[in-house]
């Protein structure tokens, strides 16, 4: 047995090193069946994004309502929140159905696939992508808003604080992808306690509000604050028709309540066996906690007549909590409690994308409308490459609308209503193929085109405030993922489909290894010694001149050396141009079609950063260069220089 001290060690890159540092040790793969997530587990890490939009659902809509409405908003709001609940359980009974039945990761790209094909199931695929990566944004800048609000009630001056609004929501994104990359149950363990403690938070709210309601009545907030919204006359619009399409608006606006409802049936794998099950349960528990909030939040608006603010500060939610509990310090500990956990509720419904975009983005790797890198799991069982396409893309867009909510809401609804009409159109045909239930048939194919109509609603009436990038960017997302697709798809042609005459035999006469020679050292020596075990026909060693006097020197000490046969050969380069002259060699020693060469280039390897900046490499730029030459082939032979400097300093030969 040969001893264990002999044994070679392939040492770990210092990045390698640096991931271990902040991830900790890698997961095998045998522990991916153990990173499941119980249903109360999975309610907190997976709804979190749809509960958490309770925050600022009902403000939305009043955005709108108030410029117009008046005070009348403060009614109208709630027949629009109606209309929204009536949504939900809509989609809730659809998506009941979804997760039943396909009980692997992808929602309602998975739907769409199965039941109008690949091409089709990309609408969904473009949908829920761009859903995800706005989430993450939205989620993120409405917790700073939170926080920021929290400090305007308070009074304790810190409104200064405003303009750290972006860096506090960009470090919040990295915190979140950095548990993410720690894997799926690091996660579930950190980012579920604030559903909970949001759930408690709203549940306190609308006690104590409907008690104060029913006894002494709730005060009014102050509707002509300065920077609230300025408050518009019933009667200077509704006459001309501009009040159905401001009830369109707000209903849009509303829409976001219902985001983060697909984000189970993206992530249904996730669950522990039996996963449609659990996944259905945990669906149904959402939907139910949802509805209450959002109907909750609303009527609290309706009687404190809590209005938004121009710069989103105070926010309504906020100011209901400051109107219910009262300015004593029992009152201030409660709204500190509700806006704290408000906050932790939006920063961690940011997680939800983390679970489901890389499972939906693997998925689509898998049919190959996205690169495959997207399917590989990472160091911790995470599918780490997609976690790092969206902290991206969510950072740059937090960027470009500087984490303003408003301007982030205009390009929200209309992916998350598109998937939703994708999952319940291909519900609907999925029952109607199999004849299975009327019942089912109707009630999906409604949810689909209550969807649909929401999708246009918010297409027209929120075309001009940021919603015509997202229709820009559908059908260009699209196109990608097709193009994509259709070059694997090209690829595969080229390479699968071998002719039944082929043989593995070699078809040329002569076999020729030219050795490329910067030095005469070790790494040539390794090189020289590897072109005989290949036994070709012709072994040459190969020294391309761009320093005159460093040849004539390189050309002396190989004369004098007697541990090669092999005469140096001198290849001129008065342009100093590398590559071409190497690929112009090899193309003359294979011009007669009959000899085929192997181009062996040693390249000298460097553990250390040091090592790395005071060298060049050239091995790898020179084997893409000559890699589409005819009859050539090209092996990149690595010498690691700094394990052999260790052996000479351990043997006593160097200075230390």
């Amino acid at each position: 047995m040969a001893d264990s001290e002999t044994t070679p060690v392939v040492r770990d890159r210092l990045a390698y090193r640096a991931k271990r540092l902040l991830l900790g040790p890698p997961l095998v793969t045998e522990q991916l069946g153990r990173e499941k997530l119980s249903n109360p587990m999975a309610l907190g890490v997976l709804a979190s994004d749809c509960m958490s939009s309770t925050a600022y659902g009902s403000e939305e809509m009043l955005r709108i309502l108030v410029p117009v409405a008046g005070v009348a908003a403060f009614t109208l709001l709630m027949p629009v929140t109606g209309a929204i609940l009536f949504v939900l359980l809509l989609l809730t009974l659809s998506y009941r159905d979804v997760v039943s039945v396909y009980t692997r990761a992808g929602g309602s790209y998975v739907v769409a696939r199965e039941n109008f094909g690949p091409r089709v199931a990309q609408i969904a695929a473009v949908a829920l992508l761009v859903d995800y990566i706005v989430t993450v944004a939205v989620q993120t800048a409405a917790g700073t808003d939170a926080l920021i609000s929290l400090a305007h009630l308070t009074g304790r001056g810190y409104t200064g604080i405003d303009h750290l609004k972006l860096p506090i929501t960009a470090g919040v994104v990295l915190v979140l992808a950095y548990g993410n990359l720690r894997g799926v149950r690091e996660a579930g363990r950190v980012f579920a306690a604030p559903a909970y403690l949001f759930m408690l938070a709203v549940a306190l709210i609308v006690a104590v509000g409907l008690g104060r309601a029913l006894g002494a009545g709730l005060p009014h907030a102050d509707v002509h604050a300065p920077g609230a919204l300025p408050l518009g006359s019933p009667g200077s619009g509704w006459l001309y028709g501009a009040s159905l399409f401001m009830v369109l608006r707000a209903f849009a606006n509303g829409g976001s309540s219902l985001t983060g409802l697909e984000a189970i049936s993206n992530s249904v794998s996730a669950f522990r066996r039996p996963q449609g099950t659990n996944a259905r349960r945990t669906l149904t528990v959402m939907s139910c906690v949802l509805g209450v909030m959002v109907l909750g939040v609303s009527t609290l608006a309706h009687y404190t007549h809590a209005i938004p603010y121009e710069d989103g500060n105070p926010t309504v939610i906020a100011q209901e909590a400051h109107l219910v509990f009262g300015d004593s310090w029992l009152g201030t500990a409660g709204l500190v409690y509700v806006q704290l956990a408000t906050a932790l509720i939006l920063y961690t419904g940011a997680n939800t994308p983390f679970t489901g975009f890389p499972f939906l983005a693997s998925f689509v790797a898998e049919d190959r409308f996205l690169p495959r890198q997207l399917t590989r799991r990472g160091h911790r069982l995470t599918f780490s490459n997609g976690i790092i396409c969206l902290t991206v893309v969510s950072m740059a867009l937090l960027l470009v609308t500087r984490a303003n909510v408003d301007k982030l809401v205009a390009l929200y609804a209309i992916g998350v209503f598109t998937g939703f009409t994708m999952a319940a159109a291909g519900m609907t045909a999925h029952y109607w193929r199999r004849r299975e239930s009327h019942w089912k048939i109707a009630v999906n194919l409604v949810a689909a085109v209550v969807s649909a109509l929401v999708v246009l609603v918010f297409a027209v009436t929120k075309f001009t405030e940021g919603a015509w990038l997202v229709v820009v960017v559908f059908p260009l997302g699209v196109w990608a993922l097709i193009r994509i697709n259709r070059e694997y798809r090209e690829e595969a042609e080229v390479l699968e489909n071998v002719p039944a005459f082929t043989t593995d035999r070699p078809h040329w006469r002569r076999h020729v290894v030219l050795v490329l020679v910067e030095n005469l050292d070790l790494a040539t020596v390794k090189a020289l010694r590897y072109a005989h075990e290949l036994r070709p026909d012709e072994v040459r060693a190969v020294h391309v001149v761009i320093d005159e006097a460093r040849a004539r020197h390189l050309t002396a000490r190989w004369d004098a050396s007697s541990g090669t046969t092999v005469p140096l050969e001198l290849v001129d380069c008065p342009d100093r141009r590398l590559r071409h002259a190497v690929a112009a060699l090899a193309a003359r020693v294979t011009a007669d079609g009959t000899t085929a060469v192997t181009l062996l280039i040693p390249r000298r390897t460097y553990a250390l950063p040091l090592g790395k900046l005071l060298h060049r490499d050239t091995g790898d730029q020179m084997a893409k260069a000559l890699e589409q030459l005819p009859n050539v082939a090209v092996t990149v032979l690595p010498f690691d220089v700094s394990t052999a400097i260790e052996h000479l300093r351990a043997a006593g030969r160097t200075d230390g």
